[in-house]
């Protein structure tokens, strides 16, 4: 596999490191390199010499596919993702997390995240829930919670999900309250949506009352024509004057909400009784 030329020319200089993969495959490297981008690599490197001297040592970089660990020793040979190398991450991002975090690239772990999280997939949202834990990735964490509320008929029908049903009772428990959490999430911001709305249609009535009775500054009643918005509560108050149930048993449910409003004015009016206009506010 090719890299950059950066990270070419410096594995065409004497290695003094082999890594060993899973499958037993191994790659040339340079320890003083792999030492400075990772404080755990440099202490497997330092045990790794002992009895050896100066000769070359081995270290086992193991749990994940030889092109996962080409891959992370490129991005700590160039100690950053160039421009045109996001394929490269998204290719092994669930690995490079995985070492990234292992052995402590912080750089690399917040990109192989960001990577992740971008090209999370529901069929894949239950497995990379259980890397994010493992990994310590919030950011990854929380994109796999949403996720599963939004599409969790697809996430049902992941392996991913059967397999925490069957073996991992303790996974499956904190995706069921990940949606729970995200079910009382929305009911709370439904039930906040309304109250404003409420609040705001009850501060429109308030304005109209103010505008029916006291106008614009120049006396009661002095309307802008169709676009005024008090014409509504000049019919609902005409209904009011005249209706004959709202005395009677059960009382009128127009009625009551005029009697609310003028409630609502007189507790929050600040004029005296003489000059307050509005019917009831003393």
């Amino acid at each position: 596999m090719t890299f950059c030329a950066d990270f070419d020319a410096r594995r065409a200089s004497p290695a003094d490191l082999r890594v060993v993969t899973s499958d037993g495959q191994s790659i040339a490297a340079h320890s003083y390199v792999l030492a400075t981008a990772s404080p755990v690599l440099e202490r497997m490197i330092d045990r790794a010499r002992r009895g050896w001297g100066a000769a070359e040592c081995t270290i086992r970089v193991l749990g994940v596919p030889t092109d996962a660990v080409r891959a992370f020793l490129h991005f700590l040979y160039s100690s950053k993702v160039a421009p045109g190398e996001e394929d490269l991450v998204g290719a092994h991002g669930a690995q490079l997390l995985a070492l990234a975090h292992a052995y402590r690239v912080g750089w690399l772990k917040r990109a192989a995240e960001a990577s992740v999280s971008a090209r999370l997939a529901p069929e894949r949202a239950v497995d990379m829930l259980k890397l994010a834990g493992l990994c310590d990735a919030p950011r990854l964490y929380l994109r796999c919670a949403r996720l599963a509320a939004k599409d969790f008929a697809a996430v049902e029908q992941s392996d991913g999900w059967r397999f925490a049903r069957r073996h991992d009772a303790a996974l499956e428990l904190q995706l069921l309250q990940l949606l729970e959490d995200a079910d009382q999430r929305r009911e709370r911001w439904a039930r906040e949506k309304a109250a404003q709305e409420a609040c705001r249609q009850l501060g429109e009535a308030m304005a109209s009352l103010e505008h029916v009775f006291f106008g614009d500054g120049a006396g009661a009643g002095t309307c802008a024509g169709a676009e005024c918005t008090c014409q509504g509560l000049r019919l609902l108050m005409r209904h009011f004057a005249t209706c004959a149930k709202k005395i009677a048993p059960g009382g009128c449910a127009r009625c009551k909400r005029m009697l609310q409003l003028f409630r609502l004015h007189a507790s929050v009016c600040g004029r005296t009784d003489q000059t307050c206009r509005v019917p009831l506010c003393r």
